[in-house]
């Protein structure tokens, strides 16, 4: 019964995606596009900005380099810089404060994938009193959005390629997802000027959460637009790249291609979902405070293993996509190397295997979170018990 109204959900979607105007994206790429789009953003007219970033980026100096030009061009900026890893509702509201009292025009988002989130439900907030919370799913923000850009500085949620939201509730902790056509980005600039010097560890978590999300939109069972190509070209730039990203913050041929792949991997996944590995990931930053992209590193591996039969094929095709076997090898064996190469991958960039904030003690909570959530992607196989139970255990210092 649970798997055939999981079918029956999926179908629901895709009826009502393919219903949708095609997601329409604009993107400066490389060094010195952060300057172009604040030179797009006084074209459009806006000449009051409320810069949505966090501390640490606007204490480096880094978000105030990012809006240089609009800055140069007189347009009067406000600050909401008080973004944390997973943002909260009790953020965004902060946010909006600012944003009224200055008669903000349009929303600029300077950060990782928690400031522009954040800076998707400040600008969806604006011109609305309803509560946010009450946005959560697919398609609840009805009114229209005050005008969106964002300049990611790290390279891994994809979040300026998607109109989904992730929003952690204050006090449960509890992550919901808020997403609508109207939360995409107008338009992004990757610029690698702004990553340079990311350190290692931050590199390595958001670059195998790039990494997750091609594969989840390349194994998904949803045949839809462009995922497949943009998946594959995620998968192919992050294994040539990514070690390389980690191990020397300053190469700019390795950090344009990983924020090409996230940007990639984000149009991928916006067109079809995320996956199982999400559903888990998602548990561990709410109870946890997990980063989002570690916790993907963590889970990957083992959600291929649990579906790696019903996927097969797919996987087969990344191995051979990665140079992590031959044409001529079997397709189960090509599907196991796969697996393997991302294990591998993980350990080149440091990132451990297990985590010692896991509590068995809370297993069933988690799990219970996890098989509810999935049963909204389009997943080749849902989560049971026993193995997400497996799968949280195999991951637990």
């Amino acid at each position: 019964m649970r798997r055939l109204k999981h079918r029956l959900l999926i179908s629901l979607m895709k009826v009502l995606a393919g219903l949708s105007p095609a997601a329409s994206y604009m993107v400066f790429v490389g060094s010195g596009s952060a300057a172009q789009l604040c030179r797009h953003i006084v074209r459009s007219g806006a000449r009051r900005v409320l810069v949505v970033t966090d501390k640490p980026l606007r204490d480096m100096g880094l978000a105030d380099r990012a809006v240089a030009q609009l800055v140069a061009a007189e347009v009067d900026l406000a600050w909401y810089d008080g973004v944390k890893p997973d943002p909260t509702y009790d953020q965004v509201a902060e946010g909006v404060k600012v944003l009224r009292a200055h008669g903000s025009e349009a929303v600029l988002a300077i950060g990782g994938g928690s400031s522009i989130d954040c800076a998707k439900i400040i600008a969806a907030a604006a011109g609305s009193d309803e509560d946010p919370r009450s946005w959560v799913g697919f398609g609840k923000v009805r009114h229209e959005v005050m005008p969106l850009y964002a300049v990611p500085t790290t390279s891994g949620t994809g979040s300026e390629a998607t109109m989904g939201a992730v929003i952690s509730d204050p006090v449960s902790h509890e992550k919901g997802i808020i997403s609508g056509a109207s939360l995409l980005p107008g338009a992004a600039a990757l610029d690698s000027d702004l990553t340079l010097g990311l350190p290692p560890h931050i590199t390595a978590a958001t670059g195998m959460d790039a990494l997750t999300h091609a594969v989840e939109a390349y194994i998904c069972t949803w045949d839809r637009g462009t995922r497949l190509q943009h998946s594959r070209a995620a998968v192919k730039l992050i294994f040539e790249h990514l070690e390389a990203a980690v191990s020397d913050g300053s190469n700019v041929e390795a950090r344009e291609a990983m924020a090409t792949a996230a940007y990639y991997a984000g149009i991928a996944i916006n067109q079809v979902n995320v996956g199982n590995v999400h559903a888990i990931a998602h548990q561990l930053g709410g109870k946890y405070g997990i980063p989002h992209g570690m916790a993907n590193a963590l889970v990957l591996p083992h959600v291929l293993e649990f579906c790696r039969e019903e996927v097969e094929g797919q996987l087969a095709e990344l191995a051979l996509l990665v140079g992590a076997g031959s044409p001529g090898d079997a397709p189960s064996r090509l599907a196991e190397a796969f697996i393997q190469a991302v294990r591998e991958l993980r350990s080149k960039v440091g990132i451990p295997e297990r985590s010692d904030k896991l509590r068995e003690s809370d297993y069933d909570y988690l799990c219970d979170l996890a098989m509810a959530e999935c049963e909204s992607y389009p997943v080749p196989r849902l989560l049971d018990r026993e193995n997400t139970m497996i799968i949280l255990a195999n991951i637990t210092a």
